[in-house]
């Protein structure tokens, strides 16, 4: 380890230790006197919304959210209410809102990167943890603090570069974070006895540490399986997005990097039913630490019903390329789609558990593919399928939901760009996720949530049961 590295490491846990920001500690960049950081911020909304919990739980305890049939039990649980998720909520006509902003809204009201148009990734973070828009000078703080936390011990380092490429990207991604665990300063705060009030200190501290590292590790994971193993190091005075992107070996491109910070904001957070909301939130009640429960929900993710969807949407859509052509006729494409239902198939990246229109992130991604990329054929091909698959799926008649979900476009625009590994996409999707179930991990300290243990019954019991109702 190099001696800048071991400034580094012990700078920030030093910094943790005493509650200060790891920069100041570091001195990559000495924070304004003026502006409170993310954590100081964040320690101010805790008594607050404590006390609101509180009254709320004591006025309204007792009331009913909703009723749960046999349906929904055998369903996967879907529809009940039952999680309680701050930063996000779904609507199933209008879509996600982000502390009660649509994607469109916070386009317009987070800050960007100089020159830039999308939201900063940092400027969502602290919008999910906080319910505030930050300004420009908070935004680039916690950019500079990122930078300085990201750094990643060798024997992670050495633990990656020992997976062989043939290992699925996403299994080294949640090995890594379960190896990061050994820094985890929530683990050593509970061994030696921390009072439950102040759990959310460290696990802020975890969180913090952990979104940090994970650009290093993704980008170390697709250099190594992709490309020659060789790493840059990352600017520490530029922003998540563009780190991200340089370590993939994309910064040079603008647009790319645009594109990184859009794909890291809208996929970011979903409320908390989904796999890997859910999974990250049920470990982390259980009192796991970040790592620990990150690298639970990351293995959620991996699933072709979740996040590995948006590579094989894209496999889908090269295969169909491949057989009628890239510019075939809207006919062509629709006999393609009715060929695929009809042999029993589903259309990867239409439809949606809970939504019931096109989904904003669709459209979002949608919109930067028509300023960015308007005459690529392949978005030309999605765009036939947008136009086309609604339609040829309400007329199937078996889908509630026919419109396009987040996973039908993401490929084609990383695809566009050069990053064609397709294996390696719901890595960036991990990453992009941290932020939104880190954020839930250090309210769900804050508020004291319990551990989370919903009652099941068997078939049989069901069937006594209901059936002495009958």
């Amino acid at each position: 380890m190099s001696a800048l590295r071991s400034i580094r490491l012990s700078s920030v846990a030093k910094a943790a230790r005493f509650n200060i920001a790891p920069a100041t500690a570091i001195g990559v960049r000495a924070y304004s006197s003026k502006t409170k950081s993310l954590k100081e911020r964040f320690a101010e909304l805790i008594p607050e919304k404590q006390e609101q919990v509180k009254a709320f739980k004591s006025k309204h305890g007792n009331d009913v959210l909703g009723e749960v049939t046999v349906d929904m039990a055998y369903g996967g649980m879907r529809g009940i209410k039952g999680l309680i998720w701050e930063g996000s909520v779904l609507d199933a006509e209008e879509g996600i809102r982000f502390r009660g902003k649509t994607i469109p809204e916070c386009q317009k009201e987070l800050p960007a990167a100089e020159g830039g148009e999308e939201p900063l990734p940092e400027s969502l973070f602290w919008l999910l943890v906080t319910g505030e828009v930050p300004t420009q000078e908070q935004v680039k703080e916690l950019s500079a603090e990122w930078a300085a936390r990201s750094d990643i011990p060798e024997f992670v380092e050495e633990i990656i570069d020992r997976c062989p490429k043939s290992l699925h990207p996403m299994s080294q991604f949640s090995l890594a974070v379960n190896a990061l665990q050994h820094e985890s300063q929530f683990a050593k705060a509970y061994h030696q006895g921390i009072h439950k009030k102040d759990y959310w200190n460290p696990t802020f501290e975890d969180s913090m540490d952990l979104i940090a590292k994970l650009p290093n590790i993704a980008g170390r994971i697709y250099r190594n399986v992709y490309k020659d193993g060789k790493l840059p190091a990352i600017d520490m005075d530029k922003d998540y997005g563009h780190n991200l992107s340089k370590l993939l070996g994309f910064s040079e491109n603008k647009d790319f990097v645009e594109l990184m910070r859009l794909y890291l904001t809208i996929h970011s957070d979903h409320e908390g039913g989904n796999v890997s909301a859910h999974t990250t939130h049920l470990v982390g009640s259980a009192l796991s630490d970040p790592y620990l429960s990150l690298a639970a929900g990351l293995n959620g993710l991996a699933g072709p019903l979740h996040g590995l969807a948006n590579q094989e949407v894209l496999r889908w859509t090269l295969k169909m390329k491949d057989q009628i052509g890239i510019n075939a006729d809207e006919q062509t494409v629709k006999d393609y789609v009715w060929a695929t239902l009809k042999g029993g198939q589903v259309v990867p990246g239409f439809g949606h558990a809970v939504l019931r229109k096109t989904d904003p992130r669709y459209m979002a991604q949608r919109e930067f593919a028509l300023k960015h990329l308007p005459n690529d054929p392949l978005f030309g091909l999605v765009s036939k399928l947008y136009n086309i698959v609604p339609g040829v799926l309400t007329e199937h008649g078996k889908t509630k939901n026919p419109w396009p979900n987040v996973d039908a476009h993401s490929g084609v625009l990383l695809q566009y760009y050069g990053l064609v590994e397709q294996d390696y996409y719901t890595v960036l999707f991990g990453v992009s996720r941290a932020l939104g179930v880190l954020s839930q991990l250090c309210w769900d300290r804050a508020l004291g949530m319990p551990l989370e243990r919903p009652k099941s019954y068997s078939t049989d019991h069901l069937i006594k049961m209901l059936g002495n109702k009958a």
